[in-house]
C-alpha cells in the first residue's frame, strides 16, 4: 500500500478486503498501541505542550496513578510514538514529548476531533 493514498483508492482497497501481512486489519496495530483509557489523553497533553516533565504531565492529567502513568509512557515509548529524554542533572529530571511516528498521528486526531464536534455535542 503506498504512502500517498487517495480516499477513493482507499474504499476501492477496503471493498476489496484490504488486509495486513498479518491478515487483520490494517487500523488493529494502531488500536492496540492506543489501547486503554490514558493514552489518547496522554498523547493530547503532548499536543499542548511538548516537552513536559513527568510531574506536570501528570498534574493536567488529574487522576491517573503514577503507575498508570508510567505504565502508559512506557508503552507509548515502546511502540516508537513518545520520545523520552533523561537529563542526568541535579536534580535529574526526564521530558516526554511526541515522537515523529507520534507526530505523524496529529491529522487523524484532527479528523476524529471534527467527527466528535459534529456527533458528540
Amino acid at each position: 500500500m503506498s504512502k500517498e493514498m487517495s480516499y477513493a483508492e482507499y474504499m476501492e482497497l477496503v471493498h476489496n478486503g484490504i488486509t495486513t501481512q498479518a491478515g487483520n486489519c490494517p487500523v488493529t496495530p494502531l488500536l492496540e498501541m492506543l489501547q486503554g483509557r490514558w493514552k489518547f489523553q496522554i498523547i493530547y497533553e503532548l499536543c499542548i505542550q511538548s516537552p513536559i516533565r513527568f510531574g506536570e504531565l501528570k498534574k493536567a492529567l488529574g487522576s491517573i496513578t503514577n503507575t498508570m502513568l508510567t505504565s502508559s509512557l512506557r508503552e507509548l515509548e515502546k511502540d516508537g510514538l513518545v520520545d523520552r529524554v533523561q537529563f542526568n542533572e541535579i536534580p535529574p529530571h526526564v521530558e516526554y514529548s511526541l515522537s515523529g511516528k507520534g507526530k505523524d498521528l496529529l491529522p487523524v486526531f484532527y479528523e476524529m476531533t471534527k467527527w466528535g464536534f459534529k456527533y458528540l455535542e
